[in-house]
């Protein structure tokens, strides 16, 4: 006999439900509370670490954000400076790029456009200003049917925007209450499910610890990387690729293709020759090989250890579903969804149906 009341099952599903249609219906306010969760975990290690050396979690939590404060203003004014020079030096090129992009383009292609020739081309390109005139009046009174629209739900836009802002201060209070939550939380918890639960959750949080945090450290490196090439071979906006592309490793193999596909087109409309394209797709591959072979191993280890074809069908399954956050979150979801998987194994292999003989 247990003490668990008959009606506990259906109340814990029936709350799981209803703080589920909650989420889902108050989305604009929990997701700047959801980002300042992923932050305080992200932080969480740091935090403790200087906690230990100087005795205050405010002081740490304190000093880690003026770090990450200064890095990021850090980060933004190198940006802000690369990415000025080189959109000047795509536009003293924009017209040889033109015309050499023009020069590629298949006969039948023009044709089809009608831009066989120059002539033909301004002829075009005077017709769309036109056409543009003539729809610049809907498009206007579009656009101040939208506003008012705006304007009508304007509570909603501030409580939306208000949201955002007040994140650093919903991060401030994850961190320092971090610990008191995990005990809150472990607190519901059955006792006879507590030790379990708190192995579980620890694989769990190793899984993802090692994802998270590894997989930001790798985009990190993959986009100097990128970068340091493609400016070495002398293509324009080398930094906005290679940040690009890196930042969008994020997604296993998308950041990859989308690096080869604009840098190639880049550096053959700039030197219209294979040569300084083969030496991106090189490039990209030399480095893709050095992530695979040992900058994720070293950084994120095999604690995902997912196969490859389990990954390509997690991010196709995830893009179907949620669209690019999917993809964004269909590795990590994978991961966790392996240590259930071996739990229920385990189980299973426990079992006296399994273990029975004869």
């Amino acid at each position: 006999m247990t003490n668990r009341p008959p009606f506990l099952p259906y109340l814990i599903v029936f709350s799981v439900i209803l703080l589920g249609y909650g989420i889902y219906q108050l989305g604009s306010i929990f997701f700047p509370l959801f980002i300042a969760l992923l932050l305080a975990y992200l932080f969480e290690p740091l935090v403790i670490r200087l906690a230990e050396l100087i005795r205050s979690r405010t002081l740490a939590i304190v000093i880690v954000f003026t770090g990450v404060i200064l890095l990021l203003i850090g980060i933004a004014a190198f940006y802000a400076t690369a990415i000025r020079n080189e959109f000047a030096n795509v536009q003293l090129n924009l017209p040889l790029y033109a015309e050499r992009f023009y020069a590629i383009i298949p006969h039948k292609v023009k044709s089809f456009l009608e831009i066989e020739t120059p002539e033909k081309v301004q002829m075009q390109v005077n017709r769309a200003l036109v056409q543009l005139k003539g729809v610049s009046f809907d498009l206007v009174r579009e656009s101040l049917a939208v506003i008012r629209k705006a304007f009508s739900s304007t509570l909603a836009v501030v409580l939306a925007v208000l949201g955002y802002c007040i994140t650093p201060l919903y991060l401030y209070y994850f961190l320092k209450d971090l610990p008191k939550l995990e005990e809150g939380v472990l607190a519901l918890v059955p006792l006879r499910f507590r030790e379990q639960c708190v192995t579980r959750s620890r694989e769990i949080g190793g899984i993802l610890s090692a994802f998270v945090r590894g997989q930001l450290l790798v985009c990190a490196i993959l986009a100097v990387l990128y970068s340091i090439g493609l400016s070495l071979i002398g293509i324009d906006l080398a930094v906005v690729v290679g940040t690009l592309a890196g930042i969008t490793f994020i997604i296993p193999y998308v950041g990859t293709i989308l690096g080869i596909v604009l840098s190639t087109l880049l550096a053959l409309l700039k030197f219209h020759d294979l040569l300084h394209p083969l030496f991106c797709l090189g490039w990209f591959v030399i480095v893709q090989a050095l992530e695979g072979a040992v900058i994720t191993p070293k950084i994120v280890g095999d604690r995902v250890g997912l196969h490859p074809v389990l990954t390509i069908l997690a991010l196709l399954i995830g893009g179907q579903l949620f669209g690019i956050a999917g993809m964004i979150l269909a590795v990590p979801a994978a991961a966790v969804l392996k240590v259930f998987v071996g739990m229920l194994r385990d189980t299973y292999w426990g079992s006296g149906y399994f273990r029975e003989e004869g």
